[in-house]
């Protein structure tokens, strides 16, 4: 049937849409730690002097920002970037007499200090080491990328002490409200837009919710819940379900949907527009 075949167009529409999304994700390139990286507490660091291999090695910040440098002492590292903290090391070299012109460079071995947090509808989430540069499409796809059950939307929470996660319930309210900690993501938009493509900040949380879904039973080939995107009609919904079984009538087609917090039945169309949490039942035809 024509609207069949139409429907049936807009779902492999939608399901390319995902697909670009996801190529988009995992096509992100890894990034290196940049020079404006601010250390912290537990990083570990690599720190060279060249052509000194007793001065060259691997710290470990302590809880205090500070290490211990050879012929140095305690020095300070915590709230640093890594090219302040390599003029700090070479002048106090020089200072002491110890070199007259060091060449030093610092790097961080592994990032302990500053964390991201990656909930929702993610394949894995969890928390992600910041390394001072990071892209919301690159925290997604550290977090293997969207589930098909994710929304179109995602959202940044602003972290205040940036140490762990907020409550999945304090990110949903805080979604639906005008808090100016919250910045909205379009997720198709990523794909064409890359303004869209927000730089984050140590401590964020990027929530993914959950799509807005339909159940639909009856006299249809695959019972079952599906995601709904945008205005989807019954028809479109139906098509996802498979299409109507040989004893399905699209002229007896029920929706049951909760109105003031009263499950109410309502005779439906293929033309009616469905809401989220809608289910749809389709009767047996009477011949």
């Amino acid at each position: 049937m024509l609207w069949i075949a139409r429907a049936r167009g807009f779902s492999r529409r939608y399901r390319g849409h995902v697909l670009g999304l996801l190529l988009v994700l995992l096509s992100v390139a890894s990034v290196a730690a940049v020079d404006d990286y601010i250390v912290g507490a537990n990083d570990v660091l690599t720190i060279t002097v060249f052509e000194q291999p007793q001065l060259s090695g691997r710290y470990i910040v302590q809880a205090d920002g500070t290490f211990t440098f050879p012929l140095l002492g305690r020095l300070k590292a915590g709230g640093l970037t890594m090219q302040a903290l390599e003029n700090d090391v070479r002048e106090r070299l020089i200072k002491g007499g110890l070199l007259k012109q060091p060449q030093v460079g610092v790097s961080v071995e592994q990032y302990r200090s500053q964390q991201i947090f990656v909930m929702g509808e993610v394949r894995q989430p969890g928390s992600l080491q910041f390394t001072g540069s990071m892209s919301i499409i690159e925290a997604l796809a550290k977090a293997g990328s969207t589930t098909e059950r994710a929304g179109p939307e995602a959202v940044i929470l602003r972290s205040v002490n940036g140490k762990e996660a907020p409550d999945p319930a304090a990110i949903e309210r805080a979604r639906k409200s005008n808090d100016p900690n919250i910045i909205h993501v379009n997720l198709g938009n990523l794909q064409s837009a890359l303004s869209q493509n927000v730089e984050l900040r140590s401590g964020d949380t990027i929530f993914v919710p959950r799509a807005e879904t339909v159940f639909v039973s009856g006299q249809v080939r695959t019972a079952g819940e599906y995601v709904i995107r945008g205005d989807m009609t019954v028809r479109q919904v139906l098509t996802l379900a498979g299409g109507l079984t040989d004893r399905g009538s699209a002229r007896r087609i029920q929706i049951i949907r909760r109105v003031n917090g009263v499950d109410t039945t309502i005779s439906a169309t293929l033309q009616d527009t469905v809401r989220s949490g809608d289910n749809i039942v389709v009767r047996e035809s009477f011949f």
